[in-house]
């Protein structure tokens, strides 16, 4: 039974699971978790889909999480601690078992790490809107990163906006650009296949050598230090450029000399942990995240899933998954 379902019942009412730990560098298995029965605010979820976050979970998976940031790299309902061994992930779908009525056999989205039934408050999980199916709404977590990053950046209508990198948070960021009148958006990646994810997100594509220069705004999501220097010199004068990689160890060498100050070009952080202070007074992170759901309802975006496996595969596919060079977008778990 506990094969099957993955979540077993106990006489006293709590609950037997399985989760994935990170053990060592590129190295995991699978554990049962005790969980107890939901109290009062609680609910029980039953996973059904997870997505396999490939920037952060890679660097985790590799041990390349520098220590100065173990607190702040921790994330929702982690256990375990960095370096190893850790429970590590962010996003999950499942379906309210137990709890209140108005929640009981609904899909809802929620921060956990993969595993197969947990445990949380209700206030942790979230609705799915109707028309997101619910393999999709696993992009919600890095949907929130995208949608951080435009709030920091708010472009104009009718900016010339670049996204140097086509991976998962790149190509959302190009299609929530894209969304706002007369903004015309460039996605750049060195990869050329990468053309026909631009094309189903309605943006346009570049490889970096034929990118177009004088832009508005430029986004780098790369995670590749080269290709930060390249991006800066997208920018028009007075521009910025909103970097959302997180390098973990790596020293990044960056060109500030030659025409940086004179064409007064702005270079700052965007970061998914704390809301944008252009939105704070009206978002927090409950309704950034609700909001992201609802931006979730364009089947365009199906294209960024592009691989699968069964809960039970993680262990053996994982390194393969988040190998620096693997060229994946999000890689979808499926539970039984």
């Amino acid at each position: 039974m506990l094969d099957r379902f993955s979540v077993l019942t106990l006489e006293d009412g709590s609950e037997r699971a399985r989760a994935l730990w990170l053990t060592g560098p590129l190295q995991g298995e699978i554990r049962e978790e005790l969980l107890a029965a939901p109290g009062p605010g609680e609910v029980l979820v039953r996973s059904c889909f997870g997505g396999v976050s490939r920037g952060t979970e890679s660097l985790v998976w590799r041990a390349a999480v520098p220590p100065s940031e173990f607190e702040r790299m921790r994330c929702p309902h982690q256990s375990g601690a960095f370096p190893y061994p850790v429970k590590y992930g962010y996003s999950n779908v499942g379906r309210v078992e137990a709890g209140p009525e108005a929640l009981r056999g609904r899909l809802v989205h929620c921060l956990y790490p993969h595993q197969t039934a947990y445990v949380v408050a209700e206030s942790a999980v979230i609705l799915l809107p109707p028309g997101v199916p619910p393999a999709r709404a696993v992009l919600a977590a890095n949907l929130e990163t995208a949608l951080n990053a435009l709030w920091d950046a708010r472009p104009l209508l009718g900016d010339r906006v670049s996204v140097v990198g086509a991976g998962v948070v790149g190509a959302l960021v190009a299609f929530l650009a894209r969304r706002i009148a007369g903004v015309e958006v460039e996605l750049v990646d060195r990869r050329p296949e990468r053309e026909a994810l631009a094309t189903a997100l309605g943006v346009g594509f570049a490889t970096p050598e034929a990118a177009r220069d004088g832009r508005d705004v430029v986004f780098h999501t790369s995670g590749n230090p080269k290709a930060l220097a390249s991006a800066l010199e997208l920018c028009a004068d007075e521009a910025s450029l909103f970097e959302l990689s997180w390098f973990g160890e790596r020293t990044v060498e960056l060109e500030l000399g030659r025409s940086f100050h004179s064409r007064r070009l702005g270079l700052r952080a965007s970061q998914v942990g704390r809301v944008s202070r252009e939105a704070r007074a009206r978002f927090g992170y409950r309704e950034r995240r609700a909001l992201a759901l609802e931006l979730l309802d364009d089947p365009a975006l199906d294209a960024l899933i592009d691989g699968e496996s069964r809960f039970d595969e993680l262990v053996s596919i994982m390194p393969e998954v988040v190998r620096e060079d693997s060229g994946r977008l999000c890689h979808l778990v499926v539970y039984p």
